[in-house]
């Protein structure tokens, strides 16, 4: 927590409104009087009129849009006011000052490393050189396998599994730029939640999100060598096959199937039931219940035909 004049100071923007303490910053529709927020996308405008946040960075162009109850922070690049920002709400990672709660029930192997306030339930079994953040919940009968890094704030269900080598919580790939192209980090806040009966493959990354949750709900399969963007959420009992790749924001319905080597765009949804084939690739929205393959994405069975086609014509020149 610390005052929103201090936090201007030091994004080097000018603030002449009433002080308060901010707790973190949070996103404009899920923003509380006590939060700082910021405005970089258009198509958010609506979120921005109705936004609750006690504070909000955004560029001269759209302060008419801010609520009266919001303070207004001036910022020519509003997203790397807040990455510049996000660093001073960053804690301590992976502190163990403070003792873990851990089950008579649980099996855990040498070498492992729990940290503060981190519950372990009963019948879980935690396998050598595991390493398991501050405040990480892991519920009943998970089994975790060797050198598996588990991050601050996560939540792990009951019955997951979770393979050999898998990082869960890992800051996602998130950075602003500045005029003369250098990156600056986007400190991430969020966490990452396993709700039950996900299995999570050797060696595969689930980034936690910036503000709030990456999501993978009950009873999801990830295979081997798989990326999970920052704020992704994955439906229930969806299928991630091999090396696949989610952008960060992706939003997957029920019962999705990702074929090896496919990927999505950010910020897109895919609906109920939809399955891409391997090496597909979305990059819009696409609806639920069809099979989709292929770059640009098309239906698989379209897909084939035109192969089938210029096969054909190859053949005959």
């Amino acid at each position: 927590m610390m005052k929103l004049s201090f936090l201007a100071h030091a994004m080097h923007l000018s603030f002449e409104g009433d002080d308060f303490d901010v707790i973190s910053f949070a996103p404009l529709k899920e923003a509380t009087p006590s939060h700082i927020s910021f405005f970089s996308d258009k198509k958010l405008l609506e979120d921005l009129k109705t936004s609750k946040a006690g504070a909000i960075i955004v560029t001269p162009e759209f302060q008419s849009f801010v609520p009266s109850h919001s303070q207004i922070l001036l910022s020519e690049n509003p997203y790397l006011s807040m990455a510049y920002a996000s660093k001073l709400f960053a804690h301590k990672p992976f502190e163990t000052s403070m003792p873990a709660t851990i089950s008579q029930e649980v099996h855990l192997a040498p070498n492992v490393v729990i940290g503060s306030g981190s519950i372990v339930e009963e019948g879980s079994y935690i396998m050598p050189n595991v390493t398991i953040g501050a405040n990480v919940r892991i519920g009943k009968n998970v089994t975790i396998y060797p050198n598996v890094v588990i991050y601050d704030n996560a939540i792990i269900g009951d019955d997951c599994i979770i393979q050999a080598g898998a990082i869960i919580g890992s800051d996602g790939f998130g950075y602003a730029h500045t005029k003369m192209g250098e990156h600056i980090k986007i400190y991430h806040h969020g966490n990452v939640i396993l709700e039950e009966e996900v299995e999570i493959g050797a060696n595969s990354t689930i980034d936690r999100a910036v503000f709030g949750s990456t999501i993978i709900k009950k009873g999801t399969k990830i295979d081997n060598l798989v990326q999970i963007g920052h704020n992704c959420e994955i439906g229930a009992y969806s299928i991630i096959v091999a090396q696949a790749g989610l952008a960060g924001s992706s939003k997957l319905g029920r019962n999705v199937v990702m074929g090896g080597q496919s990927a999505t765009a950010g910020h897109l949804e895919i609906g109920d039931f939809a399955t891409i084939a391997a090496r597909g690739g979305v990059s819009k929205s696409i609806e639920g219940g069809k099979v989709y393959g292929g770059f640009p994405l098309t239906l698989q069975s379209e897909w084939l035909k035109n192969n089938a086609k210029l096969a054909r014509f190859f053949k005959k020149n």
